[in-house]
């Protein structure tokens, strides 16, 4: 069967069918695939029951894995998965549900938060590829915004306003917002702010977007109440329903989307009930902005 492409969402969203990504692509394939994903910002595929090795060898045709260091409180030697895939689960290295008070289950709570991946890194991620291996039975959906769209509604004087914008980017933010305030110094170090632009322009189409996360806590030249008033202004404005799609996960669904043109959360579940979901992350190529010189 041929590949086909199914579009959602009003603005976004294909679901792609004719596939199988336990096989390599075809070069085609992957041509159509790039294609979709620029247009589309999320592509879903369903019934994929793939491997971690499957998974990641799909990942790699649309550019380099990210590095799983410095989005995590995980002690390395408590990593369940050594695959090169990112755990977004709440299980431990048992396999069982985390405690509620296990710090990791705490941090990881900030997934719940609007955001785009690793927005928080100098160079942020490219694309996202999450994979569903053990569905929830209660909550649990995740919920995209559409940026570009978010961005084509704002007023005239809003746009000439946050042009050129520069936001500063730290998991600290995100989770500080939450009451998580506990950091070793590693940490701290390791989640300093990096500056990101608050509009980007896609390199494929051109099409600009907002560029907004949990993370972003501060805007370059305002001052703290006043740039969270305005970001959070503008996560209001972006994250109406008219711009959101909301997934209700099956088993083995896989999603793919693009963090320059999306962000994401996922919604509160059962936390008692274990939720296996594995993502692998592309890395970005650039910066958005120069980074601020270390002192």
């Amino acid at each position: 069967m041929a590949l086909a492409i199914r579009q959602l969402h009003r603005h976004f969203v294909g679901e792609v069918t004719g596939v199988d990504l336990r096989k390599a692509l075809t070069p085609d394939e992957v041509a159509q695939l790039q294609a979709a994903i620029d247009h589309y910002a999320v592509l879903v595929f369903q019934e994929q029951d793939i491997t971690d090795e499957q998974q990641l060898a799909f990942a790699l045709n649309f550019g380099e894995r990210e590095q799983a260091r410095g989005g995590t409180v995980t002690r390395k030697e408590d990593y369940r998965l050594s695959t090169g895939l990112n755990d977004v689960s709440n299980l431990g290295k048992d396999g069982q549900p985390l405690p509620r008070d296990h710090r990791t289950h705490l941090f990881n709570l900030g997934n719940c938060l609007w955001h785009s991946d690793s927005s928080f890194r100098p160079i942020p991620a490219k694309y996202s590829i999450l994979s569903a291996r053990i569905v929830n039975p209660k909550g649990g959906n995740t919920e995209f915004a559409d940026m570009r769209a978010a961005y084509d509604g704002l007023d005239p004087e809003t746009k000439a306003e946050i042009e050129d914008l520069v936001c500063e980017h730290s998991l600290m933010y995100s989770r500080g917002s939450l009451g998580f305030l506990d950091y070793s110094d590693e940490e701290k170090e390791m989640f300093k702010p990096v500056r990101q632009r608050l509009v980007r322009t896609h390199p494929a189409h051109g099409r600009k977007s907002l560029y907004l996360s949990s993370h972003a806590g501060a805007v370059v030249g305002m001052s703290m109440p006043e740039g969270r008033l305005l970001l959070r202004d503008l996560t209001e404005h972006a994250t109406q329903p008219e711009f959101v799609y909301v997934h209700r996960w099956t088993l083995h669904d896989l999603i793919m989307w693009d963090n320059r043109q999306t962000m994401h959360r996922v919604r509160r579940y059962d936390q008692s009930q274990p939720r296996d979901m594995r993502r692998a992350t592309v890395a970005g190529t650039e910066p958005t902005v120069a980074q601020q010189a270390a002192e």
